[in-house]
C-alpha cells in the first residue's frame, strides 16, 4: 500500500485563517483567555463530539465508542446543526473511511471503506437503499457509523459497514421526564431556491394513569437544484412514544413516514480528460432512430440497428475507426465549454419513493434479566425513470422480530454481560428493471432531450423488462454474545450466530425483453445457512490508552437495489449465489487524554468477501480492502472544539482479479485506437477491461475511491451566542472508471459557518465550497465511470432560522 507523508500544518493554517475571517463578523466580544484561565480544562461545549455516550449500535452492550474494540464514530445532532450537515456525503468530515461515490447523485447510503454500506434504524437493519432515495440525516438525533461488517447480534451484513440512524423522535425517552412540552421550529433557505420547514415537539403525558413520553417531528422540503431539470419535494413525519406500564415493564413504539420526489443525476456524458480538465465538450446530434414518429425510441427500434460496433464486444485497444458503424456517428460535430449544471437529466425523469418504518419494543425486567422484544417493519414503493434508457421499480417490505435476553453479574474482579437472541426476519420483494438499451452519450447536453435520445421505458408500458422478480426470503437466526471485563483492564467480547435462510424467487419471463408474452413464470427455491462469529480483545491501560484487536467472520446476503434476489442467484452448480461470508482483521489503539477532553483512535484493517463469484455489482461487490483510519476529537476548552481525520484505503475487486477482466461501458479515452470519439457517441461500445501486469489497472483496484483523505473541523463558541465553524476535506486524485483512462483531480473542499443562538432564537449561515473549488465525483465507476461523471456543486449558501420553546 502506498504511504503518504502527512503534514497538518497547511490545513491547520487554513482552519485558523477561516476562523479569524469569521471572528470580526461575530463581534469577537470575548478576549483571548490567559494561560491561567485555561490551565484547568473542563469538558464543556463539546457538542456531543466526545465518545462518552453509550452506543448499542456496535455490539449491543451499550459500550461507549472509546471502549468498543472496533472502528466507529458518532456524529451528534449538535455537531450536525453547528456545521449545517444536510446529506450523508458530508459525513466524511467527521468519520474517516466514509467517502461516498456518486450513485447517480442520490445520497442513499454511505460507502464505507470503499464498499456500499447499509442503513440501520435504531439498531435494526433497513431495506437496502443504495440510491433509491436520500437518507434524511437532518431528521436524526445522532448518527452512528460502524466500519466493517456488523456484529453477529445483528445478522447477515455487508463487508463495508453501516450507518445507524437515530431519529429525532427518539427523544421521547427524555421528553418523558420534562416538566412541560418543549419543541422547535426552523426554516432553511439557500441557493437554488432551497426551502425546508421543520417542526418538533415532545414532552410528558399520561395514558390510563401511566407515565408516557412522546416526541413528534415533521419536515417539508420544496427545493430547486443546481442541476438542470432537477428539484426535490419531500415530507417526513416521525413520532415515538415511551410508556411505563409498570416498574419493570416499558414499551417504546413509533415510526417514520418519508415521501420523496426528485430525480437521479447522471452528470456529464461524452467524458474525456479534456472535459474534466477544461470543460471542453464535444457537441453534435445523434442520428434519428424513432421510425414511427411517436417521440421515443422503442426497444424494437433500438433492436433493429447495431450501435455497438462491427464486432459488438471489445477489448478497448482492439476498437478502431473501422469498427465504428456509420449510424454510431454524431452529426453537426463541434465543441463548446460545458457548465456544471448542464447534466443528463430530462424534464420528465423521476425518482419517487415512499418509505414507511415502524417499531414496537417491549422491555421487561425479571430479576437480573432484561428481556427485550424488538418488532420492526420497513417498506418502500419506488419508481425510477430516466430518458436516456433506464427505468426500475421496487415494492418491497421487511418485518423483523428480535428477542434479546440480557443479564450481567460480577465474580470477584470480573464483570460479565451476556445476550442471547433468537430472531426472525421476513423480506418480501417485487422488483423490475430495464437497462438493455441504455445510451448515455446520444444526448447533446447543450440541447434539450428529444426523440433523438429519449427511450420508451418498461415501467411506462408494463413490458420489456430485463428483470422482473417477485419472491421472499425468511431468515431464522440465533445469536449469543458475551462481554467480559476485568477491573484490571482486560476486556473480551465474544459472539456467534447461526442463520438459515429460505429463499424463493419467481421471474416473470412473460414480461421480459424478447418475450412473446406467453411464457410461464420460472420459480427457484433454495435454503442457505451459515455461521458468523466475532472475537475482540482490548486492554485499558492506566494512562488512558486502549489497544484492541478484532477478528470476525460475518455472513452476508447478496440482494439487489430493491432487496430482490433473482432466480439466477439460486441453485447454481458453480457455487455462486445469494449467500457469502466476509472476513475481518482489525487492530488499533484508542485513547482519552487531557482530563478526557481529547479522544483519538487509529485502526488498521484488512477485510475480504470470500467468494469472488458471488457478488452484485451495484450493491455488494466481492472485494479485498485494507487500510488505516485515524480520528481525533479535542475539546480544547469550552470555546474551541477541533476534530481531525485521515484514511488510507485500497480496495481490490476480487472478481475482476480472478477473471482477468472487468465488464464496462467503454469511453472515449478507453478507445485509444479510435481517431475521433464523435464517431461512436451515437452508440455504445461495451467490452472488457483487462486485468494483467501490462494493463492500465493491473491489480483490479476499485475506481472512484481516493486512497488518501484528510479532514479537519473546528468550531469556536464566543460564549455570547455567536459561534463559527469551518470544515476542510482534502481528497486525492482518483480514476473515474475502472480502466483509469480519465483522472478526476485532487481537491480541497472548505465549508464555513457563522451562527447565533439565544435562549429561544437562532440563525445559522453556512457557505459550502467556500473557495468555489471545481471538483468531481465518480459515478458508478467500475461500470459507467469511463462515460459519465458528476460535476459537484459550486459555492453556495444555506441559512437556517430556528425558534425553540
Amino acid at each position: 500500500m502506498k504511504t503518504t507523508n502527512f503534514s497538518v500544518a497547511p490545513i491547520a493554517r487554513a482552519v485558523t485563517t477561516g476562523l479569524l475571517l469569521l471572528a470580526p463578523v461575530a463581534g469577537f466580544a470575548q478576549e483571548v483567555p490567559s494561560d491561567s484561565e485555561i490551565e484547568k480544562i473542563e469538558v464543556k461545549g463539546s457538542l456531543g463530539s466526545l465518545p462518552g455516550q453509550d452506543v448499542e449500535a456496535v455490539f449491543g452492550f451499550g459500550k461507549s465508542i472509546l471502549e468498543t474494540p472496533r472502528s466507529a464514530s458518532t456524529i451528534s445532532d449538535e455537531q450536525m446543526e453547528r456545521f449545517n450537515v444536510s446529506d450523508i456525503d458530508e459525513l466524511v468530515a467527521f468519520a474517516p473511511g466514509t467517502f461516498t461515490q456518486s450513485f447517480f447523485g442520490v445520497a442513499g447510503s454511505l460507502d464505507i471503506r470503499g464498499n456500499p454500506g447499509e442503513a440501520y434504524f435504531r439498531g435494526v437493519k433497513r431495506l437496502d437503499n443504495p440510491g433509491n432515495y436520500p437518507t434524511p440525516i437532518g431528521a436524526s438525533s445522532r448518527i452512528d457509523i460502524v466500519r466493517g461488517p456488523a456484529s453477529p447480534i445483528y445478522g447477515p451484513s455487508k463487508i463495508g459497514g453501516y450507518l445507524n440512524f437515530n431519529p429525532k423522535s427518539a427523544r421521547a425517552s427524555s421528553g418523558q421526564y420534562l416538566d412541560e412540552p418543549k419543541g422547535a421550529l426552523s426554516y432553511t433557505h439557500g441557493t437554488w431556491e432551497k426551502s425546508i420547514l421543520t417542526a418538533e415537539v415532545g414532552g410528558p403525558a399520561t395514558v390510563a394513569g401511566k407515565e408516557m413520553g412522546y416526541y413528534v417531528y415533521g419536515e417539508v422540503e420544496n427545493s430547486g437544484s443546481y442541476y438542470e431539470n432537477s428539484a426535490t419535494d419531500q415530507s417526513i413525519l416521525q413520532a415515538s412514544f415511551n410508556v411505563d406500564l409498570a416498574d419493570n415493564l416499558r414499551i417504546e413504539f413509533g415510526g417514520m413516514y418519508h415521501k420523496y420526489n426528485g430525480n437521479q443525476v447522471a452528470g456529464w456524458n461524452r467524458l474525456t480528460q479534456e472535459l474534466v480538465d477544461n470543460g471542453t465538450y464535444i457537441t453534435g446530434t445523434a442520428q434519428p432512430l424513432d421510425t414511427d414518429g411517436d417521440g421515443s425510441i422503442s426497444h424494437a427500434e433500438y433492436g433493429a440497428v447495431n450501435l455497438a460496433g462491427a464486432g459488438f464486444f471489445y477489448v478497448p485497444a482492439a476498437f478502431t475507426d473501422a469498427d465504428a458503424l456509420p449510424l454510431m456517428a454524431l452529426e453537426n460535430v463541434g465543441t463548446t465549454t460545458l457548465r456544471g449544471d448542464q447534466v443528463l437529466v430530462a424534464p420528465d425523469d423521476q425518482l419517487g419513493n415512499v418509505a414507511n418504518t415502524y417499531y414496537f419494543d417491549i422491555i421487561y425486567f425479571a430479576g437480573d434479566w432484561e428481556i427485550k422484544n424488538q418488532l420492526f417493519y420497513d417498506a418502500y414503493d419506488n419508481i425510477n425513470e430516466n430518458a436516456y434508457g433506464f427505468s426500475q421499480f421496487h415494492d418491497s417490505w421487511v418485518v423483523e422480530d428480535k428477542l434479546i435476553f440480557a443479564t450481567s453479574w460480577e465474580i470477584d474482579d470480573l464483570f460479565a454481560q451476556v445476550q442471547i437472541s433468537p430472531s426472525v426476519r421476513y423480506t418480501d420483494f417485487l422488483h423490475g428493471d430495464d437497462f438493455t438499451y441504455e445510451y448515455f452519450n446520444r444526448r447533446d447536453l447543450t440541447m434539450p432531450s428529444s426523440a433523438l435520445d429519449r427511450r420508451e421505458l418498461a415501467t411506462r408500458i408494463g413490458r420489456n423488462f430485463d428483470n422482473y422478480d417477485e419472491g421472499n426470503y425468511l431468515d431464522l437466526g440465533f445469536a449469543v454474545m458475551t462481554d467480559l471485563t476485568w477491573d484490571w483492564g482486560l476486556n473480551v467480547v465474544l459472539g456467534a450466530r447461526y442463520d438459515t435462510i429460505d429463499i424463493e424467487s419467481t421471474s416473470r419471463v412473460d414480461l421480459l425483453l424478447g418475450s412473446d408474452g406467453t411464457e410461464a413464470p420460472v420459480t427457484e427455491k433454495e435454503t442457505v445457512d451459515g455461521v458468523s462469529w466475532n472475537t475482540s480483545i482490548s486492554y485499558t491501560t492506566p494512562i488512558g490508552l486502549i489497544p484492541y484487536i478484532t477478528v470476525a467472520e460475518q455472513a452476508t446476503l447478496v440482494a439487489g437495489q430493491g432487496a430482490e434476489i433473482g432466480v439466477g442467484q439460486l441453485n447454481n452448480a458453480d457455487g455462486s449465489g445469494a449467500f457469502d461470508t466476509s472476513e475481518l482483521l482489525e487492530y488499533g489503539l484508542k485513547g482519552s487524554l487531557l482530563d478526557e477532553s481529547l479522544y483519538f483512535a487509529v485502526s488498521f484493517f484488512e477485510q475480504e468477501r470470500t467468494d469472488y463469484s458471488t457478488q452484485n455489482t451495484v450493491t455488494n461487490n466481492t472485494t479485498h480492502n485494507e487500510g488505516v483510519e485515524f480520528e481525533l476529537r479535542w475539546v480544547v476548552n469550552e470555546n474551541l472544539v477541533v476534530s481531525a481525520g485521515y484514511s488510507n484505503v485500497e480496495v481490490v475487486n476480487l472478481t475482476a482479479q480472478e477473471n482477468g477482466t472487468q465488464f464496462g461501458f467503454l469511453g472515449a479515452e478507453d478507445l485509444v485506437n479510435l481517431t475521433d470519439p464523435s464517431l461512436v457517441f451515437g452508440g455504445n461500445v461495451i467490452g472488457l477491461n483487462l486485468v494483467n501486469p501490462s494493463s492500465s489497472n493491473p491489480t483490479a483496484k476499485k475506481a472512484g475511491m481516493p486512497e488518501n483523505i484528510y479532514t479537519l473541523t473546528a468550531t469556536y463558541d464566543f460564549q455570547n451566542g455567536y459561534a463559527t465553524s469551518v470544515s476542510i476535506i482534502d481528497v486525492d486524485a482518483v480514476a473515474s472508471g475502472f480502466s483509469g483512462a480519465v483522472t478526476l483531480p485532487a481537491y480541497t473542499l472548505v465549508n464555513a459557518g457563522l451562527s447565533y443562538q439565544n435562549e429561544n432564537f437562532g440563525v445559522n449561515l453556512t457557505v459550502k465550497n467556500l473557495t468555489d473549488e471545481r471538483y468531481f465525483r465518480a459515478n458508478f465507476p467500475d461500470l459507467f465511470g469511463s462515460q459519465i461523471v458528476l460535476p459537484e456543486l459550486p459555492r453556495h449558501f444555506n441559512v437556517k432560522f430556528s425558534y425553540k420553546f
